[in-house]
């Protein structure tokens, strides 16, 4: 994470701002434009919000310093997620099939036949994606 204050005051100062321009706009004092930028005081969340608003830029830019990519991010939850669970998944799947199998048609070999299904199944998935 990056120091918001020094965000705060890059932004600000590309925008060509003082820090009497950014607290009239804001509503505030510029000791707290100071503050936040010193690192004394941290804005609140409403606080965020208008410089984003000001500056043109998300939360998240201010907060991380930097442009977040939602897909990044999201990709790499959802990999996690795959590698965190995905075995169980698999696994369970692969019986799930080979038992509704052996119990709709009684055969031992439809059953390892769709196993083997769902394998490549699952392959193909983890290729694809």
């Amino acid at each position: 994470m990056a120091d918001i204050g020094k965000t705060i005051r890059k932004l600000r100062e590309e925008k060509n701002m003082t820090q009497d321009n950014l607290a009239e706009k804001m509503n505030v004092t510029r000791q707290a434009v100071s503050n936040w930028e010193t690192g004394k005081t941290s804005p609140d969340i409403d606080t965020l919000f208008k410089l984003s608003q000001i500056f043109d830029v998300s939360m998240e830019e201010i907060i991380y310093g930097e442009k977040q990519s939602r897909v990044t991010n999201v990709t790499n939850v959802t990999n996690q997620t795959i590698k965190k669970h995905g075995k169980k998944g698999i696994g369970f799947g692969v019986a799930l099939a080979m038992i509704i199998s052996y119990v709709k048609w009684q055969s031992i070999g439809w059953a390892i036949f769709h196993g083997l299904l769902n394998w490549i199944y699952v392959i193909y998935y983890i290729i694809k994606y």
